[in-house]
C-alpha cells in the first residue's frame, strides 16, 4: 500500500488549487469535526492536530496534522474534506485483536511469554509491523532456548467489524546438540570441573535422562562460558589464564555441533603478601587483617579475594560508613609466579538513616514489614543489619523475596527502600493418604499467616484417619501492638487409637514471648489438658495408668533463629530449649526437658549446584516427680522423628510386653537437598535418620534409616513425598516404605 495515499492526493489537489488562489481566498476554519474516531477522544485529537479555529487554512499545517495522527499507530487511512469552513477528518481505524491464540509453544506458557517477552496481548491494535516484530521476538526467544529454524505463522480471522482473532502458530525448530566439547590447552583442571561451571557442555551418554548433561546448545551463554572458565582458572590461582571466544561448528543436516574452547592456562600464582591501605584511620588495621582469608604462601583465589573485599566493606560499614569503597589490586611478579594483593579502602563519611520506605506490598501493612527492619530513621547506618533485616522479613513466611536498596540522600544521610515481593500466605489444604497403621487418612485446614496484612496468623485444622480424629484452632500475634512481645493460643481435641489403647485429649495453651534480639526470643506458656485412656489391649497397663488425669503445666523456653528463609533456609542456625513443669495443680507430676538444633549450609559456592546441607537433632529427658502418664513419655517413628518406621512405633517394653515409652531420647537427621528448578520451590533430598530411646539408658534402643524426599511449596501449601527404608528393623518393628505430609516444615 502506498504511503498515506488519500493524504497525498489531498495535498496535491490542495496545492494545485492554491496555486491559482491568493491566501485570502483560502477558507477560514470555523469548525473541526472527526468522523470514525474511536481510539482517542476529540479533546486529545485537537491536541494532536494543532489546527486553530477562526484562522485561515494552512495546507502545510493540515498535512503535518495528518502525519501526527498516523504516528499514533491506530489508523490505516486518513483523509480530509472541507465544506463552508468545516474541516472534517475521516479515519479508517486499524482492527483490534479481540482474541489471541498461541499454539505450538507449550501448555500454560503462551500468555506469560507474550506478556513478558513479546509484548503482544489481547486488546492491542493489529499492526503489521508489530506482528512482524512479534514473530522475530518469538524466533529469538526460542533460539535462546536452543531451538533453531523456528517458523511462526500468523493467521487472522474477522470476528466482527474492526475486531480480529489472531492465531500465532509456532512450529518449533530443532534443538542443536553439542556432541563434542573440546578444551584445547587444558591441562591443570579436569573437564568435569570445567563443565560444572559452564552452561554449554558435551552431551552425556544418557543425556536424555534427568540429572545428566543433555548437551542442548544455549547460544546466549557461549561467550559467558569463556568468562566462566577463565574465572574458574583464577579461582585455582592461574592469574594469567586466557580463554578465547569459543568456536561452534554446526551440522544443520543433523543439528549436531562441536564446541571448541582455546585455553592458555599460564602459571599457578601464590600469594606473596597482603596489604591493606586505609585512607582514613577509622578502624585498627589489625581488625581488618584478621578477617582476610587470603594468606601469604597460599595459592591465589579470586573468589576468596572478592569475599575478602566484601568482608572489609561490611566491617567498616558496621561503623556507619555506608559508602565504603574497597578496591583490590594485584601486584604480579610473573618471574616468581607470585602476587601481592593490595586492598585500597576509602571509608567516606559516616551516614545516618533518614527514612525507611516500604515498596511492593499491596496487602501487608507497612508497619508489619518495618518492624522487622533493624534500622530506623535517625539510626547510624550498620551494614550487617541490612542482611539481618532481609532474613528477619523472610522468616515471617509472608514474602517470596526481599531487597533493601540504599539510596543516597546526601553525604551524611541515606534512605532505605525495602522492596518486597509478597507470597501467598493464605492456604486451604485438603489431603488424602494411606498408612499401613492409620489406614486411609484425610486432612483439611485453612490458614493465613498474614490476616488482613497485619502479620497475624490463624489456622483451623482437621485430621481424620481410621484410628484418629483431631481438631485444632491456633492464633498467633508475633508483635502485640507492634512491640517486641508475642502472644499465641491453641485449642485442641484429639481422639486417637494407639497400638494398645484409645486416648481422648482436650486442651488449651497460652504462650507469651518476648523478642530479645532479631534472632533470639524467650517465652513462657501455660497448658491445661484433660486426657482419658481406655480400651487397653493389655491388662498390665493398669500398672502405669491411674485413670483420667489433668495436666496443668508451665513451659518456659528460649529460641534462636538466624536462618534466611521460612520454608527452605539455605544458611543459618535454629536452636531451642524448653522446660515443662507439670504439677501446677492437676494430676501429672513431672519435669520434661526438650531441646533442638537445626543447621543449614548452602554448598553452592563449592559445587556450583543448588545444594543445601541440613542437620537436625533433638533431645528429650523426663524426670518423674510423682506421676508421668504413659502417653507423655517419648516414642520414635514417623516423619517428625524417624522416617521409615511407623509413627510412635518404636518404644521400650516391660516384661509383660507393655509399650511403656522412654524417659530419654535423641534423634536427628543429615540431609542433602537439591533445588530442581529456579522458578518453582521444589527440592529433592536424600537423608539419613538416626534415633535412640531408652527408659534408663539412652542407647537402649537404636534405629536408623535412609531415603529420599520430594518437597514442594505448592499453591495449596507445603507437600512432602517421602520414600524411606529402615536399615536395621527388629522383630516387632512397624516399618513404612512411603510417607506423605502436607504443611510440615523441616
Amino acid at each position: 500500500m502506498s504511503f498515506f495515499p488519500k493524504t497525498l492526493s489531498f495535498v496535491v489537489a490542495a496545492f494545485a488549487l492554491s496555486s491559482g488562489l491568493k491566501a485570502a481566498e483560502l477558507p477560514v476554519i470555523k469548525e473541526i469535526r472527526y468522523e470514525g474516531l474511536n481510539y482517542i477522544s476529540p479533546l486529545i485529537a485537537n491536541e494532536i492536530a494543532k489546527i486553530k479555529i477562526n484562522e485561515t487554512m494552512n495546507i502545510e499545517s493540515v498535512n503535518k496534522s495528518i502525519i501526527n495522527f498516523y504516528e499514533q499507530g491506530y489508523f490505516k487511512d486518513i483523509w480530509i474534506t472541507e465544506e463552508n469552513g468545516i474541516l472534517t477528518y475521516h479515519f479508517a481505524e486499524k482492527p483490534v485483536i479481540a482474541s489471541l491464540v498461541v499454539s505450538g509453544y507449550g501448555a500454560g506458557k503462551e500468555q506469560s511469554v507474550l506478556d513478558k517477552e513479546i509484548g503482544l496481548k489481547k486488546g492491542d491494535v493489529y499492526d503489521e509491523l508489530k506482528i512482524a516484530n512479534t514473530r522475530k521476538k518469538i524466533i529469538a526467544l526460542l533460539e535462546s532456548q536452543g531451538f533453531y529454524n523456528t517458523v511462526v505463522e500468523v493467521k487472522t480471522e474477522e470476528i466482527s467489524q474492526n475486531a480480529l482473532k489472531v492465531t500465532l502458530e509456532i512450529n518449533k525448530g530443532e534443538e542443536i546438540i553439542i556432541r563434542k566439547a573440546n578444551y584445547y590447552g587444558r591441562d591443570e583442571l579436569k573437564v568435569s570441573r570445567i563443565e560444572a561451571s559452564t552452561a554449554n557442555k558435551e552431551r552425556d551418554f544418557l543425556g536424555w535422562m534427568w540429572g545428566f548433561n543433555s548437551g542442548k546448545l544455549q547460544i546466549n551463554e557461549i561467550e559467558n562460558d569463556a568468562l566462566r572458565i577463565r574465572d574458574l582458572y583464577m579461582q585455582k590461582g592461574f592469574l594469567d589464564a586466557e580463554v578465547d571466544t569459543p568456536f561452534l561448528r554446526t551440522d544443520f543436516t543433523t543439528y549436531n555441533a562441536e564446541l571448541d574452547f582455546y585455553i592458555k592456562e599460564g602459571e599457578l600464582y601464590k600469594v606473596s603478601g597482603i596489604d591493606i591501605v586505609l585512607e582514613e584511620d577509622v578502624i585498627p588495621l589489625e581488625d581488618l587483617y584478621d578477617i582476610v582469608s587470603l594468606k601469604k604462601g597460599k595459592k591465589f583465589n579470586i573468589s576468596t579475594m572478592r569475599k575478602d573485599t566484601e568482608a572489609i566493606k561490611h566491617k567498616i560499614g558496621d561503623l556507619g560508613y555506608a559508602f565504603t569503597r574497597v578496591t583490590p589490586d594485584l601486584d604480579k611478579n610473573q618471574e616468581n609466579a607470585e602476587v601481592r594483593v593490595i586492598y585500597y579502602v576509602q571509608p567516606g563519611k559516616k551516614v545516618k538513616v533518614r527514612d525507611v520506605l516500604i515498596s511492593g506490598n499491596s496487602k501487608t501493612l507497612d508497619r508489619v514489614v518495618r518492624r522487622n527492619v533493624l534500622l530506623a530513621p535517625g539510626d547510624q547506618y550498620q551494614m550487617s543489619k541490612i542482611e539481618r533485616s532481609k532474613n528477619a522479613i523472610m522468616r515471617t513466611g509472608g514474602f517470596d523475596s526481599v531487597d533493601i536498596e540504599e539510596k543516597r540522600v546526601d553525604e551524611e544521610n541515606i534512605d532505605l527502600i525495602v522492596n518486597v515481593k509478597e507470597g501467598k500466605t493464605g492456604e486451604f489444604t485438603f489431603g488424602v493418604g494411606y498408612g499401613s497403621y492409620d489406614g486411609i487418612m484425610g486432612s483439611a485446614s485453612i490458614k493465613d499467616r498474614n490476616i488482613f496484612g497485619t502479620g497475624l496468623t490463624a489456622g483451623l485444622y482437621f485430621d481424620k484417619s481410621e484410628v484418629s480424629t483431631s481438631y485444632r484452632l491456633n492464633l498467633y500475634n508475633p508483635a502485640v501492638l507492634d512491640s517486641n512481645y508475642s502472644l499465641s493460643t491453641d485449642i485442641y481435641q484429639t481422639d486417637y487409637t494407639d497400638y494398645d489403647y484409645r486416648e481422648i485429649t482436650q486442651g488449651a495453651s497460652l504462650v507469651g514471648g518476648r523478642r530479645i534480639t532479631d534472632t533470639l526470643e524467650a517465652s513462657v506458656g501455660y497448658t491445661y489438658q484433660k486426657s482419658k485412656l481406655s480400651d487397653f489391649n493389655n491388662p498390665f497397663y493398669s500398672r502405669y495408668y491411674k485413670g483420667e488425669y489433668i495436666k496443668s503445666s508451665v513451659i518456659p523456653g528460649v529460641y534462636f533463629d538466624n536462618t534466611d528463609s521460612y520454608f527452605f533456609p539455605k544458611n543459618g542456625w535454629k536452636a531451642g530449649g524448653s522446660l515443662e513443669y507439670a504439677g501446677v495443680g492437676g494430676d501429672a507430676k513431672f519435669w520434661k526437658y526438650f531441646g533442638n538444633l537445626y543447621y543449614f549450609k548452602s554448598l553452592e559456592d563449592w559445587t556450583d549446584l543448588d545444594l543445601i546441607f541440613r542437620f537436625r537433632t533433638k533431645f528429650g529427658y523426663i524426670d518423674d516427680n510423682g506421676y508421668v502418664p504413659i502417653n507423655e513419655r517419648f516414642y520414635l517413628g514417623g516423619v517428625s522423628s524417624l522416617r521409615g518406621f511407623q509413627s510412635n512405633s518404636i518404644t521400650p517394653r516391660d516384661k509383660y510386653g507393655v509399650r511403656i515409652g522412654g524417659n530419654q531420647t535423641l534423634y536427628g537427621s543429615v540431609e542433602l537437598s537439591y533445588g530442581l528448578f529456579e522458578t518453582v520451590q521444589m527440592r529433592l533430598s536424600a537423608f539419613y535418620d538416626y534415633g535412640m530411646l531408652g527408659e534408663d539408658k539412652l542407647t537402649q534402643i537404636q534405629r536408623d534409616s535412609v531415603g529420599v524426599a520430594l518437597e514442594w511449596i505448592s499453591p495449596i501449601g507445603a507437600i512432602t513425598f517421602i520414600v524411606p527404608k529402615a536399615l536395621n528393623p527388629k522383630k516387632g518393628d512397624d516399618t513404612s516404605s512411603f510417607e506423605f505430609t502436607m504443611g510440615q516444615r523441616f
